[in-house]
């Protein structure tokens, strides 16, 4: 019976021990990531073409769900969607969104209800895109746009206006002299105020 036991026994060299595995289970795993490693030093190198490529994003490439600079939204008629409710400042955790709310009249007309964001301010020197302010706003006046580029010297040039978030008039309103040059070249006004 002794004899039958010490058959079944493995060799000394094979023997595995609590001290002995971890050790191996350190060194198979080292070596999986060494070979990923070692496999993409070996690869040819792909990058993006930035600054320097075609587009108006200079060869940059990103997701569709990107969280860039904040466009303030337009509505059908060319009038401003925000309504000055005050809801995405205080949803921002960085505080970092400035608004000053004025009446509208039926002469100045800025936007489609009673009130309109006369200043909107956004610090991105604070901003962390964090999309609260999108996700708060209920007219979806708001939205991330894909500009990426807002690095400066200067911190003054990080607080951007209202007129540098603002969405262009929409094409058939006569304002986008891109899209209606045949009617600006004919003498139609290039900015026409909404309801007209």
């Amino acid at each position: 019976m002794a004899s039958q036991r010490s058959e079944l026994r493995h060799p000394a060299w094979f023997r595995y021990t609590n001290k002995g595995m971890p050790i191996l289970e350190n060194i198979a795993a080292i070596a999986k990531g060494m070979s990923i490693t070692f496999k993409e030093m070996l690869a040819p190198t792909v990058v993006e073409n930035y600054p320097d490529g075609q587009g108006p994003l200079k060869g940059a490439k990103f997701q569709e769900r990107y969280r860039g600079v904040h466009v303030l939204q337009r509505d059908e008629n060319g009038l401003e969607k925000c309504v000055a409710c005050f809801l995405c400042a205080a949803a921002c955790p960085s505080n970092c969104i400035y608004i000053e709310a004025a009446e509208n009249t039926a002469e100045h007309r800025v936007s489609g209800a009673e009130r309109y964001a006369k200043v909107y301010n956004i610090d991105y020197n604070r901003c962390i895109f964090c999309g609260y302010c999108v996700e708060a706003c209920p007219t979806d006046a708001i939205t991330h746009g894909h500009g990426f580029e807002v690095a400066s010297f200067n911190a003054g040039d990080l607080v951007y206006r209202k007129e540098q978030m603002l969405a262009p008039m929409p094409a058939h309103i006569g304002a986008n002299a891109v899209f209606n040059q045949d009617e600006v070249a004919a003498g139609a006004p290039a900015v026409v105020t909404p309801g007209e």
